[in-house]
């Protein structure tokens, strides 16, 4: 292929198919770098994206957030020390000054910018961290988006410590999967809730210490009972199903809002908020310093994320469809050098 182009998957309108064309390579402007990619991965972001379900929509547009890759070219100002390290993207880009919130021009890798479904991305060299050594190149592309939002949500804004007990609803997505191991990891006594049985299973052999299909007749009372309650609720699917966790949250529990799948949430009963003292704490992606945190947690801990399916980068629109269906136990892959 000439030197001047790059394979890419890219969307070219609303609820169109990721085409696998030829694109022009990117060349890093001041104080960024080039990333050959080895791995990318999909997340929901990516599918709401093709179906027009978020804003500052543009086409054509090269979707994905997560990355993992070495570094082949250094824009002016950026440091030669980058070339040839194998790095991981933080996806989080613009957060600014304040911890607590993002700033008015936050975005995050994928849409506005170009991102990871491609052979090249060009990012700011602040965005580029030493991939975690424990991991092959696929386990640290898995990491980037889902993890910064499991390791906030969690531990930032939920704070979660050693001997609490965690519920994490949703077993399966990506989110959820890194939060569970977080928690475990921390020393949390973890349960999970699913609509698969089998995802329940899979998250014990993890480390979890039980779970609940919320599908079936009072789940949340079963798990009221076998856990005693739960000072930690980790949460991305709203909708109705909320006001369960308001029932479910110990007195002075802590409820960590990252996501809303099933919709506006019911929160119940107003007074089982307010008479329990419970804080519902809204968060999303992370901050810089959060992201280094992050991944010195998964070093130190040698956390190992879990991967469901792997697929080319010419098949991203099937993994796409994949993802849609919403099945998978754990992180979609794309190889981008298959």
């Amino acid at each position: 292929m000439n030197n001047l182009f790059m394979k890419a998957s890219v969307l070219e309108a609303v609820n169109t198919p990721f085409i696998f064309k030829d694109v022009t390579k990117p060349i890093p402007q001041v104080n960024e770098v080039q990333v050959k990619l080895y791995a990318a991965a999909l997340n929901h972001r990516d599918i709401w994206i093709q179906k027009g379900q978020y804003a500052g929509l543009k086409f054509p547009i090269i979707c994905g957030s997560d990355g993992c890759g070495v570094i082949t070219g250094i824009g002016e100002h950026a440091d030669a020390k980058w070339l040839n390290q194998e790095v991981v993207i933080n996806p989080s880009i613009n957060w600014g000054d304040n911890s607590r919130v993002q700033a008015r021009d936050y975005t995050i890798l994928g849409l506005p910018e170009n991102g990871t479904f491609a052979q090249y991305v060009c990012v700011p060299e602040h965005l580029v961290h030493q991939k975690p050594a424990h991991l092959t190149v696929q386990h640290a592309a898995a990491i980037p988006l889902a993890g910064l939002t499991a390791f906030r949500v969690l531990f930032s804004r939920a704070k979660a410590i050693a001997g609490e007990t965690v519920l994490i609803t949703g077993a399966g997505g990506g989110v959820a999967l890194f939060a569970t191991q977080f928690a475990i990891a921390a020393g949390c006594r973890v349960y999970v809730s699913s609509s698969s049985d089998a995802k329940i299973e899979q998250a014990k052999q993890l480390g979890a210490t039980g779970g609940a299909n919320y599908k079936t007749a009072d789940w949340n009372k079963t798990l009221a009972k076998e856990s005693g309650g739960f000072d930690v609720i980790i949460d991305g699917a709203g909708g109705e199903g909320f006001a369960r966790l308001t029932d479910l949250a110990k007195p002075g529990g802590r409820i960590g809002v990252y996501g809303a799948t099933q919709g506006n949430w019911n929160s119940g009963i107003p007074a089982r908020t307010f008479w329990k003292q419970l804080d519902i704490l809204g968060s999303t992606m992370g901050t810089p310093h959060e992201f280094v945190e992050m991944l010195n947690f998964v070093s130190k801990q040698r956390i190992v994320p879990v991967i469901d399916s792997v697929f080319s980068l010419d098949e991203t629109e099937t993994a796409a469809r994949y993802m849609d269906g919403g099945n998978q136990y754990g992180k979609i892959v794309i190889d981008i050098e298959s």
